[in-house]
């Protein structure tokens, strides 16, 4: 069997519609409210634990913490240790994190730009649902 063949033969059995399709697992942890957050906050530098917490509003301290090694898990995100007193952990978005990061990005900028619109619609739902 050719590389090409092998590859789509790959892609053909990731199909996100089926329930138990590890691309759909996934799909399921990257649509968590907070690894678009932390993502997006992680951009292309290096940030610290309490750099993230802060950047991050609203997450405690557990989520904070599973989300992260779940994106380290997942190959997303890297965690540095540097031995010092105290000791020092980074965190930075691996290259397969950074693509990851210009899509969740892109979301972020979409929700921001059309929030207003969204408000509204919202608005003549109600609207209509009140009057029936």
């Amino acid at each position: 069997m050719t590389a090409a063949a092998r590859r789509g033969q790959t892609e053909r059995e990731y199909d996100a519609y089926v329930a138990n399709c590890p691309s759909r697992m996934l799909l399921d942890r990257m649509s968590d409210k907070w690894v678009a957050s932390i993502l997006v906050a992680l951009g292309d530098t290096t940030m610290r634990y309490s750099e993230l917490s802060r950047a991050v509003a609203g997450v405690s301290q557990k989520m904070l913490t599973q989300t992260l090694r779940t994106l380290e898990r997942d190959g997303l995100v890297t965690r540095g240790v540097t031995v010092s007193v105290p000791v020092r952990v980074d965190y930075s978005l691996t290259p397969l994190g950074l693509s990851l990061r210009q899509l969740m990005r892109g979301v972020k900028d979409w929700a921001e730009t059309h929030m207003d619109e969204v408000f509204e619609a919202r608005d003549l739902y109600d609207h209509r649902m009140a009057e029936q």
